[in-house]
């Protein structure tokens, strides 16, 4: 059966497989990602079922293993790296910024270099310093890289098939707090561009703009302010770079308010660049200034208080009362 309703880990889990199977030029890299299957399980069974070949545990380096891959991308392959937390990319953000996101422009486009990085990211599961980060905004402003994030278990799948299939080195962000959450998966379905955003919730009151961990957290506010009688549209950017800013202009010429959520602190992080590009774009449509939700601009606090540091539920409900109260 085509339709599977599968937790987000095993949605990726299920398209690496996929990609295993499709191309034998695919390849799964990463610290523990074979025997252990992952930190938190999301390889589990394909070194078991590929091979040591195929599916390869690397010394804990992150730039050696970027490097290698980039390497390999070079000898025609597809590696998909796995950094193990969020936080661990930094040692391979000088193979991924000088070297994996420039090697097309620098060869006049003769060179590809089809790379996936996937990184777990975001807060919400109690981890300790350096499991929690949210770098997204670092990569997307680096020409070259394509940044993705899906928020469900149907678009971890398909975008993770799209990321490996593309010429251009892919980072792959996955909402860790969101991988034992449920959804369906369709496999024979035609999915969405990559890069496309969608509108999850149709509203006409103001517009809610998310991506990864904070689509769900933004769902669950517009079902809350629909009990008070508001009317919340909600767009699931998915796709970090390049943003598909068509779709969030038409949602907020209807609206007319925009609400940026994201885990990521709020100072030069990508709700600016949307904040700044929909009021260029939409200046004599808005009823309100474009309003920003996320992180504060301080390192990512012990597990203890990190709720009050995340976005919630009150943070957004907050910000909507704030736009329409103008």
């Amino acid at each position: 059966m085509a339709v599977k309703k599968l937790p987000v880990a095993k949605a990726i889990n299920e398209s690496l497989r996929t990609a295993l199977e499709a191309d034998p030029k695919v390849l799964v890299m990463g610290e523990d990602v074979g025997k252990l299957g992952g930190v938190f399980r999301v390889t589990d069974g394909l070194q078991k079922d590929f091979g040591e070949d195929r599916v390869i545990d690397t010394p804990l380096a992150e730039s050696g293993i970027v490097g290698t891959a980039i390497g390999l991308a070079l000898r025609g392959y597809r590696p998909v790296v796995e950094i193990q937390f969020d936080g661990f990319v930094f040692p391979a953000y000088d193979q991924i910024v000088t070297q994996l996101a420039k090697m097309h422009a620098r060869s006049l486009g003769k060179v590809k270099v089809p790379v996936v990085i996937r990184i777990p990211y975001g807060g919400g599961i109690g981890a300790v310093e350096h499991h929690s980060e949210s770098p997204e905004a670092l990569f997307a402003h680096v020409a070259g890289l394509k940044v993705v994030s899906p928020s469900n278990s149907s678009d971890a799948y398909w975008m993770l098939q799209q990321a490996i299939q593309s010429d251009d080195p892919v980072i792959y962000f996955e909402p860790k707090r969101r991988y034992w959450e449920k959804g369906e998966v369709n496999t024979e379905s035609i999915p969405e561009p990559l890069h496309g955003a969608s509108v999850v919730r149709e509203g006409t009151d103001a517009t809610l703009v998310a991506y990864g961990p904070m689509v769900r957290t933004c769902l669950e506010a517009a079902a809350a302010a629909a009990e008070e009688g508001k009317s919340l549209e909600v767009v699931d950017l998915r796709s970090v770079s390049p943003i598909d800013f068509d779709t969030v202009q038409a949602s907020v010429e209807k609206t007319g308010r925009l609400i940026v959520v994201h885990e990521a602190p709020v100072f030069f992080g990508s709700g600016a660049e949307i904040a700044a590009r929909v009021t260029e774009r939409c200046f004599y449509h808005l009823e309100a200034p474009v309003l920003r939700v996320g992180g504060f601009h301080s390192p990512y606090p012990p597990a203890r208080v990190e709720e009050d540091y995340l976005p919630g539920l009150d943070r957004v409900l907050d910000a909507v009362d704030r736009s329409l109260a103008y």
